[in-house]
Formats: structure tokens, C-alpha cells, sequence
């Protein structure tokens, strides 16, 4: 049996930072997000927490986490499909190196299973 590899970035949390942020429009990019380049997906990821209607905009509550970078896996090549958030060694613009604090949206993270 084949499986796509899976890519990763491993961490300890160093301070989670509740914040109070105002929502704009989330930026338009005009594509679909299979087609999102690097520079797209840091767009988006910066213009975090974002709404859809201009009816939704205004100050909402946000979880903020810094993530201290312990290990990592990233693609270096496009594999059939374009490069996401990991890329290359790096998080979104963002060059990866040990030990490094990443400042990230706490629903960016997803559990991993102990020892993985």
C-alpha cells in the first residue's frame, strides 16, 4: 500500500495569549485554494481571524499560541500539488530552525498521537 506523506511541525507551547483583534473582510484572492501560492497562504494567515460578510466585521475574541519549534518535516518538492503552509523548511514565510517561538492562531493546531 502507497500513503502520501505527512507533513509536520512539532512544538512545545511556550505562552498561550488570549487577545481581543478586530475582524476585517478576509482578503479575496480570486482562486481556488488548491491554486494558492506561499505568498497566498501567508496572506490569508495574516489577515487571521477574518470574516466572510461585511455584516460580520468588528472585535472578537482570539486564542493566540507561541509555539516554541522543536523538529519538523516539509516537503521540498511540489508532489503534484502546490506548496501549503510547510514548505521547504519553512512555516509560511517564515524560515524554521530550532528552538524559534511561532506566533499562530490557537485553531491552526491539530492533536498528534502520543509518539508520533
Amino acid at each position: 500500500m502507497l500513503r502520501a506523506p505527512t507533513y509536520w511541525l512539532r512544538g512545545t507551547i511556550a505562552e498561550l495569549v488570549p487577545q481581543r483583534r478586530r475582524a476585517e473582510l478576509c482578503p479575496q484572492i480570486g482562486k481556488p485554494l488548491a491554486a494558492y501560492t506561499r505568498a497566498d497562504h501567508a496572506r490569508m494567515a495574516a489577515a487571521t481571524p477574518c470574516v466572510l460578510n461585511a455584516a460580520a466585521v468588528g472585535e472578537v475574541d482570539v486564542l493566540r499560541v507561541h509555539v516554541r519549534v522543536d523538529s519538523w518535516e516539509t516537503p521540498w518538492s511540489h508532489q503534484n500539488r502546490p506548496p501549503g503552509w510547510l514548505f521547504r523548511g519553512q512555516f509560511l514565510d517564515q524560515t524554521l530552525h530550532k528552538g524559534m517561538v511561532i506566533d499562530m492562531d490557537a485553531s491552526w493546531l491539530e492533536p498528534c498521537e502520543a509518539g508520533s
